[in-house]
């Protein structure tokens, strides 16, 4: 009985700390909502398919992209203003920003949380900041615009430039940055994408056919080449909206990867690096994102024909189901177990959210003029 007054007062400090401490917040199911037109975020609770609260004040954010911190609190937002804006999920607010460029396409977080790179368009190059100040640590010309940055493990980043078609490695672990020119992916490289091991840096091209992919695990290997011949018996359409490579699909073994200016998905091994098959699809693939634990890849397509989502099973190569979410399909986004996929429908001003087994409607978020989709579980993915 003698213990019961220590007990007693251990309780009741506890007690006391614990009232001083401010309401615990979860982050492991929140999102963002990329408002294009607004310059705004929607934070969103993906277990409640609710939306929490309005983010606004980012400038242009017509091809804006973001990723987040490894403690998910923060997220780093890319606008096509050459904003970097950094966000405090558990406030709401924004906790610091710099207009670091005239027009930038993207960015990423190195592997252990503590830089930011940037992708510009103008005046070119990368810039690299501290992620906790926005404090400019390292500013990286290139002769032209700069597409395709990707976070690789070690501190690094890889990055390719539109202009020359030369490819980049740059290396922050040390005290000062290393930069290795790895190679010419070829002309007018459009995007690129890191592949799901870290292992292949693949360039897609616009100026020539072919795809490039240079072998991240031995940077001073020669880069491979190939769809080099797919097309060229055939007239290409006129390009409405290029497709995103950082949402090609690994699946199976293989690469899906959109033919661009057709509508049409290529099925590459990945190991030989040769096309097994075709699928036709209903307009010229935008984003083709592969179903988590499932041989399924989901496409959305590029305006007149965005109004439509198809889901093509990697196995047999064949369109499996078509989908009308709503008006202007700009993107999609899979809860990370793949039970529920959410897609912004901007001409609707709606998220809709689709459960994947049953590929009916389940819920939806009102947001204004929805892009982009971005849950917390990317702050644990590589080359996001």
């Amino acid at each position: 009985m003698r213990f019961l007054p220590s007990l007693a007062l251990v309780l009741m400090t506890s007690a006391a700390f614990a009232a001083d401490l401010p309401q615990a917040t979860a982050t492991g199911d929140l999102g963002l909502v990329i408002e294009r037109a607004t310059g705004s975020l929607v934070l969103i609770d993906r277990s409640d398919r609710a939306a929490l609260g309005r983010i606004e004040g980012l400038g242009d954010l017509s091809h804006a992209s973001l990723t987040y911190s490894p403690d998910e609190r923060f997220a780093y937002v890319f606008g096509r203003d050459g904003g970097l804006t950094k966000v405090d999920l558990l406030t709401r607010t924004i906790a610091a920003r710099t207009v670091q460029a005239g027009n930038s396409i993207g960015g990423a977080i190195s592997d252990d949380g503590k830089l930011v790179a940037v992708s510009n368009y103008e005046p070119g190059g990368v810039k690299v900041f501290d992620a906790e100040t926005l404090a400019l640590v390292a500013d990286i010309p290139a002769k032209g615009k700069t597409v395709g940055l990707v976070d690789v493990p070690g501190r690094r980043f890889a990055w390719t430039v539109w202009d020359t078609g030369d490819v980049f490695l740059g290396d922050f672990s040390g005290p000062t940055p290393a930069i290795q020119m790895i190679g010419n992916a070829g002309k007018n490289p459009f995007d690129a994408v890191l592949t799901d091991d870290a292992h292949t840096f693949l360039v897609g091209l616009f100026g020539e056919k072919g795809v490039t992919a240079f072998d991240l695990w031995n940077p001073d290997a020669p880069p491979q080449k190939f769809l080099t011949d797919y097309g060229k018996t055939g007239e290409d359409m006129p390009v409405y909206k290029m497709p995103h490579l950082q949402s090609w699909a690994f699946t199976e073994g293989q690469y899906a990867l959109p033919a661009v200016g057709r509508h049409e998905i290529l099925w590459v091994d990945r190991a030989s690096q040769k096309t097994t098959a075709t699928t036709p699809v209903h307009g010229q693939p935008v984003f083709i994102i592969a179903q988590p634990a499932s041989p399924y890849v989901w496409v959305n397509f590029a305006t007149p024909l965005n109004d439509v989502v198809q889901v093509v099973d990697s196995r047999s190569h064949e369109v499996v189901a078509t989908l009308t979410p709503g008006k202007a399909i700009l993107h999609m986004e899979f809860a990370p177990r793949g039970a529920e996929v959410w897609i912004s429908a901007r001409d609707d001003n709606r998220v809709m959210i689709y459960d994947t087994k049953t590929r009916e409607k389940v819920g939806e978020v009102a947001a204004e003029a929805p892009s982009g989709i971005f849950f917390t579980a990317r702050a644990h993915q590589t080359g996001l």
